[in-house]
């Protein structure tokens, strides 16, 4: 069994199974802080994102998160979401740092509008 760097990103990038596309994040509020902060993520599919921040939460913190949809779609998905794990902020990483988040409860319609979205950015 090989080990993993701690700057490297987490094995479970390499294992992606859906499509991925940067996305603006408009907002996530912290369940249980009931704090609002703006984020960028980097990597969305239907099944969760990466967040860039360089305050990532501890792996399974709970989250409230909305995601602005692309037009036509006037309205964003609003989700809970897990963190998964986190990447802290180091001076000689060169990966950003953050935390990928699991969507817990997106509608299927909203997955699938998600898809389709990462899928017309990759093409």
């Amino acid at each position: 069994m090989t080990e993993r760097k701690a700057d490297a990103p987490p094995v479970q990038a390499d294992l992606r199974r859906t499509l991925r596309a940067p996305l603006l994040v408009r907002k996530v509020r912290l369940e249980d802080a009931r704090e609002v902060f703006f984020g960028y993520s980097k990597n969305l599919s239907r099944g969760g994102m990466f967040i860039a921040t360089v305050n990532p939460l501890e792996p399974g913190s709970r989250v409230i998160v909305d995601i602005p949809l692309p037009p036509p779609h006037k309205d964003s998905v609003r989700c809970e979401c897990e963190v998964v794990w986190k990447r802290p902020y180091r001076p000689d990483n060169r990966y950003d740092p953050g935390m990928g988040l699991k969507f817990i409860d997106i509608s299927e319609a909203a997955a699938d509008i998600i898809n389709n979205w990462v899928r017309e950015a990759e093409s």
